[in-house]
């Protein structure tokens, strides 16, 4: 069986403030719109993940639930992680190996650089920094998600809204 996983980096967010935390950061009205091109886009390619991971951070958050309705999901079945926060690349292996084996795509949301480093860590291949709101999709052959680890997927496709047009 073939398992996917989409990673997708949050969309643009407001500025670093000294008034507020920046777990606390939301999406600004330009995030906003391309958190919503890329769930279009992703529909249109027949995408529809089993499971929806995202950090607690607002702007992860926020980015799942835009994506998640483009999508034809409740944006309420999305699973929060706070470990994804600031947790480093180990943090999202571990959401991914902790996965039912029942799902067989999954879309896990979160921050640069660790979304950059997980993707180049499952498929050895360069992906570069994620712009904000990219997706990169690995494939995974014959594995269940516990089994997942380094080198282990084939990078499918790598998006940024910023390629795509309404």
């Amino acid at each position: 069986m073939q398992r996917t996983l989409y990673i997708v980096r949050h969309a643009k967010a407001e500025d670093h403030s000294p008034y507020l935390r920046d777990h606390d950061r939301d999406l600004t009205s330009d995030g906003i719109m391309a958190a919503a091109r890329m769930g279009r886009h992703l529909r249109q390619q027949g995408i529809k993940p089993d499971v929806l991971v995202s950090s607690t951070a607002n702007r992860a958050r926020d980015t799942a639930k835009v994506i998640a309705e483009q999508l034809g999901i409740e944006p309420e079945t999305i699973q929060l992680d706070e470990h994804l926060f600031d947790g480093g690349p180990r943090a999202y292996l571990a959401a991914v190996n902790a996965l039912p084996e029942t799902c067989e795509s999954v879309m896990i949301f979160g921050h640069n650089p660790d979304v950059s480093y997980f993707s180049e860590y499952l498929t050895h291949q360069s992906v570069g920094s994620m712009s904000k709101g990219a997706v990169v999709a690995v494939t995974f052959e014959g594995l269940n998600w516990a089994e997942v680890s380094g080198r282990t997927g084939t990078l499918a496709f790598q998006v940024a809204p910023k390629q795509l047009h309404d």
